[in-house]
Formats: structure tokens, sequence, C-alpha cells
């Protein structure tokens, strides 16, 4: 590994990043499959634990706490019980909670995955319950997230917007946001999962394969189609740093100012859960960033750091010290 990037991993703490966008209280429900039901042809779980985790906007939150910098979440919760279980949840890993906003009107979303455990394997999911709304927010709430938002940004060296699709990120609150970030000179970094449109103008984009895909309504196989598609849009959504299309065990397509290049995903052999890898993507892409580091360097990073979660189950979060470790067990990458 070379000195450079070891001082850059040292260097993703220290930053203060808010992370604007959808969060989830994904609840784990793990029980033992004993027996078939004599109801139906599924497996009866005798309960083992529930779980409570940090999900969707949450996650980058957690992760860049996880690597030593303050999270600001700021979000929309609803005024029930999985709200104030995705506080305690947040608490948990020392994360401030005055950016989420309760409102009357909407569930807290949630996702309950149920999962069975049999023998010694990893638990086995078998069902996902959802409870959530997919409507807009409405101007009241939109306008106590401003109001936040105006509280938190001179905190910020960055906004991470995390968009799950789930009502909050309006065109209106995203061009706010935008205005807003830009006098205070705050890095505004997106993870675009579908309607990349509402981005324009941000410094960092990234969206994975398939969104980019949808987008342009074209069909992306090759390296070359990819270098095309994110130079594409690195223009169409005047992006100002770095369009970033990520593309799994294939790795990732930047395109920058500079041209477009194409950054590996290390050797990974143990891919148990892809849950998480582009939450923990976009964190550690925009505090390399906050850090000092060029593009194609940060894309390294970020994936590093998202070949790591995919070796665990469930949402995971990196440490700096685990990411060193990944990257000395894998010297020829670097």
């Amino acid at each position: 590994m070379s000195e450079r990037l070891r001082r850059l991993v040292s260097g993703l703490a220290g930053h203060r990043v808010i992370i604007l966008g959808d969060i989830i209280l994904d609840e784990y429900v793990i029980g033992d499959a004993r027996r078939i039901s004599r109801e139906a042809p599924i497996p009866v779980l005798e309960l083992r634990e529930r779980r409570d985790i940090p999900g969707g906007a949450a996650n980058p939150a957690v992760n860049v706490a996880t690597l030593g910098s303050m999270a600001l979440p700021l979000a929309i919760i609803g005024q029930d019980d999985a709200g104030q279980r995705l506080r305690a949840a947040l608490a948990a890993h020392q994360i401030d909670t005055h950016g989420l906003v309760a409102v009357p009107d909407r569930p807290t979303t949630l996702k309950t995955r149920i999962l069975a455990q049999m023998g010694l394997r990893f638990p086995q999911q078998v069902a996902r319950i959802d409870t959530l709304s997919r409507a807009p927010i409405s101007a009241v709430a939109e306008a106590e997230v401003l109001a936040r938002l105006d509280d938190l940004l001179p905190q910020a060296g960055a906004v991470l917007v995390s968009d799950y699709q789930g009502g909050l990120l309006t065109p209106s609150l995203v061009a706010a946001l935008q205005t807003r970030a830009t006098a205070a000179g705050v890095v505004l970094a997106a993870d675009a999962q579908g309607h990349l449109e509402k981005y324009v103008g941000f410094d960092l984009v990234k969206c994975n394969a398939d969104d980019a895909a949808e987008f342009l309504r074209r069909e992306l196989r090759s390296n070359e189609d990819f270098a095309a598609a994110a130079l594409l849009l690195f223009e169409r959504l005047a992006v100002r740093q770095a369009m970033v299309i990520t593309r799994g065990a294939d790795g990732a397509t930047l395109a920058q100012q500079s041209g477009v290049m194409h950054c590996p995903s290390p050797r990974v052999s143990d891919v148990f859960d892809t849950v998480g890898a582009g939450d923990t993507w976009i964190a550690v892409m925009t505090l390399a960033y906050l850090a000092g580091a060029a593009a194609d360097e940060a894309v390294t990073l970020a994936n590093y750091a998202s070949g790591i979660v995919v070796q665990h189950v469930g949402n995971y979060a990196p440490t700096r010290q685990a990411l060193l470790h990944f990257f000395e067990d894998e010297p020829d990458e670097i």
C-alpha cells in the first residue's frame, strides 16, 4: 500500500458531514427453523433475536461516524415506535439526532427482514415486510428540514445526499439545498439511485450501472460503454468534480474534467451480502474528497471499503483500521 493512500485513510477522520436523505430502520427478526408449518409449505421459526440497525441514509451516517468523522443526519421520521427505535440505534453509534424531523402524517420507513437460522450456516432471509410512504413530504415538513439544514451547514464540510426515493428529496428541496450549500462553500455529494436529473451541478455524483443504463436508455456492457456513459452523465448533469458509475465486482468508472478511467475492485473471495455496500462507498468517497484525495484515489478507497462490507451479513461499517488491514492483504492491487 502506498504511503499516500495510507495517509488518506487516516485523513478520513475529523470531518463534519450532513447526511440528507431517506433514513430507514432495518429490523432483523431471526428465528430457528424447527419444522414445516401444517398450514402452508413454509418454515416455522422460533424467535431467537431481534436487531435494529440504521439503514437507508442512516447507514452512510454510521459509516462516517465509524471512520472517525462527525455525522449529522437530516431526515424525516414518523411520530411512532419505529422512529424512536431509529433514534436509539443512531445514538448507539454516538450520532446526534437533532436533525431528525418527526412528522405526524407518515410512518418511519421500516424494513423488517425475516431470517431463518438453520444449523451452523448464516441466517437465510425468507421474507421482507416494508412499512413506508413514498408520497412527497409536505411543504411544512420541507420548511422544517430546510430550517434544520440552515442550523447544521455552518458546522459541515460536505452534504451527502442519499436518495432512496422515500419522498424526502423533492426537486424543490434539492434545489434549495444546492443554493444554500453553494453559498456556504460546502461540498455536495449525491448517491443518486435513479432520478439523476435532480443532481445537476453537484460536486460528486454516484449511481450504479442499472440506474445509469435506465437514465440514459441504453445497454451498458463493455468498459467502452461505461466510459461513454460516465462522460455523458458528467456533461449532462454538469457535475463539477466527479461522476462515478459503480459496477459491483467490475469496479467503477470515473469521469472528470481530465477524462475517463476505470478503477477496479479488490479481489473478494467470499461475498455474503451486498446490503449497505453502496452506502459505505459514497461515505468513503465523500470523506476522501474532504481529506484531499484525487478523484481516482477516492474511488479506490471507496471500492476497497465496499469490498470489506460485502464480506459481512447486513449493514456493516468498516473502521479505518479494517481498511488499512484490507489494503495490506492486497498489496498488488494498489
